[in-house]
């Protein structure tokens, strides 16, 4: 196993403490509106995110972050405008709750030379797909490898999450997460070809269910 392969299946991992598993982007309040209910809208709900979405919003920014990993004004241009970006107040949460998460415990157990300049940019706020992306950038893990293996992580938390909520049975997810490969597939070569002042979104419903919990009366995510 080479150490690329390593790292990024331990950083990715449902068991990485970043607490992925208690955000559904939004899905939650979507199946809670019978928006998705089933295996096929499950799958094209998710693979909306990813073609049109905030999943394809994320890979470019982690491209242009892996890119910019050296240049403190670079990336801190990327930082700021992925911040920008989220489309509402949880889904913001759900991103920089999860990207500091991530910098502390990923600069603690795998420090890098450089570290200190993601850390010069960011104030309080981590944009999850950021940190991803510069760490992977001083580990010189490959940044298509990076967001291949962040997209089907990407993918397969909100996989999990709809097998619990509507609920799926394991096999029905497992199918779903099989259906998504080509998805992640395209998104990553778009990103890779995208740059951050032109990335765009256009998942309105899954936007507006992402603020509609914020008062949904009951809740199982945080977003």
């Amino acid at each position: 196993m080479t150490a690329d392969l390593y790292r990024l299946m331990t950083w990715l991992s449902p068991s990485f403490p970043v607490g992925a598993y208690s955000f559904s982007h939004g899905l939650e309040c979507a199946i809670e509106r019978g928006l998705v209910s089933c295996e096929d809208s499950t799958r094209s709900w998710i693979a909306d995110l990813l073609a049109f979405g905030d999943g394809y919003a994320d890979f470019v920014f982690m491209a242009a972050a892996w890119s910019a990993a050296a240049d403190r004004e670079a990336l801190g241009e990327v930082h700021e405008l992925a911040l920008a970006f989220q489309p509402s107040e949880e889904i913001r949460l759900e991103s920089t709750a999860q990207g500091a998460a991530f910098l502390k415990v990923v600069s603690a157990a795998w420090p890098w030379k450089g570290s200190e300049i993601l850390a010069s940019v960011m104030d309080r706020d981590v944009a999850y797909p950021v940190a991803v992306g510069v760490a992977a950038r001083g580990h010189g893990i490959p940044r298509e490898t990076t967001l291949s293996a962040y997209g089907h992580a990407f993918a397969a938390n909100l996989v999990s999450a709809a097998v619990r909520l509507i609920p799926l049975g394991q096999t029905d997810g497992q199918k779903i997460t099989a259906a998504l490969e080509p998805f992640v597939a395209d998104a990553v070569r778009i990103a890779l070809e995208t740059p951050p002042d032109r990335v765009t979104s256009s998942c309105f419903l899954a936007d507006i269910c992402s603020m509609q919990h914020e008062s949904q009366y009951t809740r199982l995510f945080r977003s």
